[in-house]
């Protein structure tokens, strides 16, 4: 049997029940920060009276003795439970602090009495009034994570309802009972706060997201791939933009996924807090939902068709990048799932287009760039800065470590970390949550690149000396939240790239590290620290190897830029510190010590004969791409980030 829709059969089984007067399940009653304080009062009056019948004591005046005038007393003093206990000194550097949880929040960091509060590392005063009211918006709002949190809110409430009453009128769905021989995915909510280009809150956004990892190949799915934006393509369209003055819009998809067709047969459980007479209705999905294995694929199918058909060529250098040039305009488009990015040199024509995706989605015209997968967008005369902060200050408060004393570097300098050092954590995945965090951190902070390097080769079996080096990466994050990297808009948009490698570093497999550094102008796009896939025997030959991969990346980025319309004038420079190495790359010889790399030498030599690269020799100390290959000390790690195009408005001045 088939109904009409879900909101009709809620009815008939609620009676008065209508769409969006949801089932709770096993809600929990919150606590008020009032009580929280209370409770924390009435700790703190029974400590104080404990103290006061304490024996009273007196210290002599040439000794540093403490005497006890009772002998009785001194006994009682060292008995079991009553002897005095002190703080470890190895928890110096943490601070535990009273925390009181309210909607109320303010955007500025209360003294919470740590010795090491937030408030000293983290400032907003060098943005401007609108700007700061945005920080604050995306900074203080809390969003659910579970249907009993979201349940008791009634802006939630509203929004699910509304979310349900899209999909059925986009008919989704139709809901029936299972056939034999089919098994029903289960969905849940997942709760997403948008906010306007001035930080004001746009809206609560409820997404129903199937989950898809209960998927049968073969059965629920065929094909899944769907491209998205590479971060180094999202840097150079936005250096391009700051150096060419483009004007930059954000606009979102609504339902994105909604408008792919689905051709496999899937069956779905009903919503929480939905539900209908029969117990044994299923929703038997017609198009693609979020958490489908295949749904990315469908709807970039159909944006892409959407695209081509307004004139749109697909670059070849990111196939989720997407321009156009009639006459003297131009406007290119950065694709990642539903999310758009759009530049261009001429206002009408973005106009035109915006409204013609307006008629062919339901789209939502979120105005200037300012806030895109996470990544923070500030704008002025001197360029675009991009920075992660309120990520990073989740990563910190997710830790528990808003109060700790910073770190001055990501991972200890003479660090050693062994697969089997030390005693196997107990929750193994609050480990790869924590390093995972970091990795998407690495999108606007190069300096964290070596440290999340070496993290990441131990999220198997972690130990617990793994999770504290990468407490130590949030220690140091504690210090520099704000920390992002400038797009300078005085940029000559030539490309130069920095490449170094330290020979067998690994001393679990002797393998050695490579390391590059590319710049656009000034401005960083691409870095990476990579281990090498084989053992090098000489030092020339892990640095020629890490040559190779630095061209391949400079010739993709030339490519790249191309389809931005930036013509690349004269070789890119590839700095290099090994000389045997530039030897090896500017003349064609092999012997018994280089013959069996040939195939990179090709790679690399090419290039400088095609003279598309010039090699350079540049000095250890200059070698900006050496903090990507090892764990560096302090002021050697401080004196390279300040090289790097790194910098901190968010700190307080």
């Amino acid at each position: 049997m088939e109904s009409e829709t879900l909101l009709r059969e809620i009815s008939d089984f609620g009676g008065d029940m209508e769409l969006g007067e949801f089932v709770a399940v096993n809600p929990v009653p919150e606590q008020r920060s009032s009580e929280i304080v209370e409770t924390s009062e009435e700790i703190n009056d029974t400590h104080s009276a404990e103290n006061d019948t304490e024996p009273e004591a007196h210290v002599e005046n040439d000794v540093d003795v403490v005497v006890i005038e009772n002998e009785e007393e001194e006994q009682e003093e060292l008995g079991v439970g009553k002897r005095k206990k002190t703080m470890p000194v190895k928890l110096n550097d943490y601070v535990l602090n009273t925390i009181s949880t309210s909607c109320e929040m303010t955007f500025e960091f209360e003294d919470s009495g740590s010795v090491h509060p937030i408030s000293k590392y983290v400032d907003c005063e060098n943005f401007s009034p609108q700007h700061r009211a945005f920080l604050a918006a995306i900074g203080t709002k809390i969003e659910p994570t579970t249907f009993s949190e979201a349940i008791a809110i009634k802006e939630w409430c509203d929004a699910m309802s509304t979310e349900v009453g899209a999909l059925e009128k986009n008919k989704t769905w139709d809901i029936t009972t299972l056939p034999p021989g089919k098994k029903a995915i289960g969905c849940k909510w997942i709760y997403k706060l948008k906010f306007r280009a001035d930080g004001t809150l746009e809206r609560y956004k409820a997404r129903l997201v199937v989950l898809g990892n209960n998927q049968k190949a073969g059965i629920d799915f065929s094909d899944t791939f769907a491209p998205v934006v590479k971060m180094s393509t999202v840097r150079t369209f936005l250096e391009v933009a700051a150096a060419r003055n483009w004007e930059l819009h954000q606009m979102d998809v609504h339902n994105a996924f909604l408008h792919g067709d689905l051709e496999e047969e899937v069956y779905m459980k009903l919503p929480p807090g939905f539900r209908t007479g029969n117990s044994d209705s299923v929703c038997r999905l017609r198009k693609s939902l979020y958490g489908l294995k295949q749904a990315p694929r469908c709807w970039f199918a159909k944006l892409k068709s959407a695209l081509t058909k307004y004139g749109f060529k697909e670059s070849y250098a990111d196939y989720s990048m997407f321009f156009l040039r009639k006459g003297g305009s131009e406007i290119y488009i950065l694709v990642y799932v539903d999310d758009l990015v759009i530049g261009g040199n001429d206002s009408e024509e973005i106009a035109k287009f915006k409204k013609y995706l307006g008629e062919c989605f339901h789209m939502k015209d979120l105005g200037p760039l300012q806030y895109f997968l996470g990544i923070e967008v500030a704008r002025n005369k001197n360029g675009i800065f991009l920075c992660q902060r309120k990520y990073a200050l989740d990563i910190i408060t997710e830790a528990g470590l808003l109060g700790c004393k910073p770190a001055a570097t990501p991972l200890e300098q003479q660090h050693k970390l062994d697969l089997a050092d030390g005693p196997v954590m107990d929750e193994p995945a609050q480990n790869r949550r924590l390093v995972g965090r970091l990795l998407y951190l690495l999108a606007t902070r190069p300096d964290l690149t070596y440290a999340v390097h070496v993290l990441s080769q131990f999220m198997q079996n972690p130990r617990v000396v793994h999770w504290e080096s990468a407490l130590r990466v949030v220690r140091y994050l504690k210090g520099t939240p704000g920390q992002g990297i400038l797009l300078r808009a005085d940029s000559d948009l030539k490309l130069r790239g920095w490449s170094d490698s330290d020979w067998g570093s690994c001393h679990l497999s002797r393998k050695s590290v490579s390391g590059w550094y590319i710049t656009l102008g000034q401005s960083p796009i691409s870095w990476k620290s990579k281990k090498q896939k084989v053992v090098s025997r000489s030092s020339a030959e892990a640095e020629y190897r890490c040559m190779a991969l630095t061209v391949c990346e400079l010739e993709w980025l030339r490519a790249l830029l191309a389809d931005f319309g930036v013509g690349h004038d004269g070789p890119m420079d590839l700095f290099c510190d090994n000389q045997a190495a530039l030897y090896i790359a500017a003349n064609p010889v092999f012997h018994e010590r280089t013959k069996h790399v040939e195939i990179d030498c090709h790679c690399v030599r090419n290039a400088i004969q095609d003279g598309t690269i010039r090699t350079q020799k540049v000095h250890t100390t200059e070698q900006l791409a050496d903090v990507f290959t090892k764990a560096l000390g302090r002021s050697d790690f401080q004196s390279i980030v300040a090289k790097l195009g790194i910098c901190n408005p968010h700190a307080p001045t």
